[in-house]
């Protein structure tokens, strides 16, 4: 079975072509403003208006209806990805308003953390497991840090999961056979600076994701 690849954090029409053109199967959208990566409601219309045949997600930081609703005016979104402190509650409200699958990003540091998943998985399609942000960071994500993958090994929960966190086109294919992972996400593993992506990075991270 193929793996799965999100190349997050995009930003200019380059990328995103790279990353078409590689075999992405989801482009993804920041829509946090403390990010290098955000972008705004009419940027991303702009970047997608043409884009067809791939997964749209937008990364979002505990939003307020108000923000998914200008965000989802401009841009059709497959996907509302989710890593604030959003409560279970709040991601079923979510669902259900704006009618748009979702996906919410869960902190590991211990194979404790993976009990979460449970409290999500009922109202949520999809999770995602990230690393712990270090210690004093304004990012809940992309801060190229990994965990460790084999507390993964194994685990099974009833809905799709996508495994981020320090992943690099030198690692992918290790954290893939150690995990278990059939999604993977990247951001800042194919960056040559904060938000900058490298065309070559990306390109040799689905290769090797995707073991072609």
């Amino acid at each position: 079975m193929s793996i799965e690849v999100k190349i997050c954090g995009l930003t200019d029409e380059e990328s995103m072509d790279v990353a078409i053109e590689a075999g992405a199967d989801y482009l993804g959208l920041v829509f946090f403003a403390k990010s290098p990566r955000f972008i705004t409601p009419d940027h991303a219309a702009e970047l997608t208006q043409f884009i067809e045949g791939i997964g749209l997600v937008g990364l979002f930081v505990d939003p307020e209806d108000g923000f998914l609703d200008e965000v989802l005016s401009h841009v059709r979104l497959d996907l509302l990805q989710f890593h604030g402190s959003e409560s279970p509650e709040r991601l079923d409200a979510i669902r259900r308003e704006f009618a748009v699958p979702v996906m919410k990003a869960l902190s590991v540091e211990s194979a404790a953390d993976l009990a979460t998943a449970e409290i999500f998985a009922p109202v949520v399609d999809r999770l995602l497991f990230d690393a712990k942000p270090p210690q004093g960071s304004d990012l809940p994500g992309g801060n190229a840090v990994s965990f460790d993958w084999t507390i993964l090994s194994g685990f099974k929960t009833s809905v799709p999961w996508m495994l981020a966190g320090g992943l690099t086109p030198a690692n992918v294919a290790e954290a893939i056979r150690i995990s278990g992972a059939k999604a993977v996400d990247v951001s800042s593993g194919v960056e040559s600076a904060p938000g900058v992506k490298d065309a070559q990075k990306i390109a040799a991270f689905i290769k090797a994701a995707k073991g072609d």
